[in-house]
């Protein structure tokens, strides 16, 4: 059994280690507020950019469609993208992105497909590499930047986009966490090559009976729509991680305080009967002590 000093100890260490995940959990907190708004203030772009892209794509067709529209036509090599986190203490909002994409990748792999990983985060690096590691070809950090901005994701784009124009890549996929709440983080999967043409974000708008064309035509217009695209999915998904992991590691650090309290109470009593059984235990003492005089 644990002498009355070592359980002292013990005590204090999970109070220091309970005062250390309080912090984190406001520390997490604050950053939650800014990173939320800046998730739900880049969805209207791009959903508009989907929207004027799906536009576009219907008036393009066969050997006009852009390349990052239209796809190399085959189905054999594919490229993907895992956004996770560089750092951890978020409960499981890494290995949910992560485990994800590990599924895609080990079906892709049974149907014979050459698989390519590039991990944005080293948490998802870490976890993929056990199994993947020689298919990993790049490994993005982006704890070092204040602010995510397009600047930020440009080089990701860059080197995505340089892989599919060297027929490195016929299918491009990024893994990432949805911000859907604070306890609630969806991992998904986003096709970003071929570029995604969703039927419902092509909305018209209302000319009253007029008519519109554009110039230069829409091909023209969509090579130069669809790399920046690319760019701004990569941004959004990283602004919705951004969000996810704050709101994961608040609700993870809350409940290690938590654990850390009622810790700290069976410790506590604990302590206090083990350091009543040794008053007793001295008292008995004494007084046989007493009357064998």
């Amino acid at each position: 059994m644990a002498s009355l000093k070592e359980m002292r100890n013990r005590i204090g260490s999970v109070k220091a280690t309970q005062k250390i995940t309080k912090a984190m959990q406001m520390v997490a907190a604050a950053k939650l507020r800014r990173a939320q708004d800046a998730a739900e203030n880049a969805r209207p772009y791009a959903a508009r950019m989907a929207s004027v892209i799906a536009n576009l794509a219907n008036g393009v067709s066969g050997d006009g469609a852009p390349k990052l529209l239209a796809g190399t036509g085959r189905d054999d090599k594919h490229l993907v993208v895992v956004a996770t986190s560089d750092r951890g203490l978020a409960g499981g909002f890494n290995s949910g992105v992560a485990r994800a994409a590990r599924e895609r990748i080990a079906g892709l792999l049974a149907q014979g497909k050459d698989v390519r990983i590039i991990c944005i985060g080293r948490k998802g690096r870490d976890v993929l590499r056990r199994l993947y590691g020689e298919r990993i070809l790049h490994t993005y950090e982006v704890a070092s930047a204040k602010t995510l901005t397009l600047d930020v994701v440009q080089p990701i784009a860059a080197e995505i986009l340089s892989r599919f124009e060297a027929e490195e890549a016929d299918v491009v996929t990024l893994f990432y966490s949805r911000f859907r709440s604070v306890i609630s983080q969806v991992p998904t999967a986003r096709r970003l090559i071929p570029a995604e043409v969703r039927a419902d974000a092509a909305s018209a708008p209302d000319l009253k009976g007029g008519v519109y064309t554009y110039e230069p035509d829409e091909a023209s217009i969509l090579e130069t729509l669809l790399p920046r695209n690319l760019a701004v999915q990569l941004l959004s998904a990283m602004l919705e991680n951004q969000a996810g992991f704050y709101a994961a590691q608040m609700s993870a650090m809350d409940n290690a305080t938590r654990n850390a309290g009622d810790l700290i109470a069976a410790l506590t009593l604990q302590y206090n009967r083990s350091r009543q059984a040794q008053i007793t235990k001295e008292l008995i003492e004494i007084i046989s002590g007493a009357e064998a005089l």
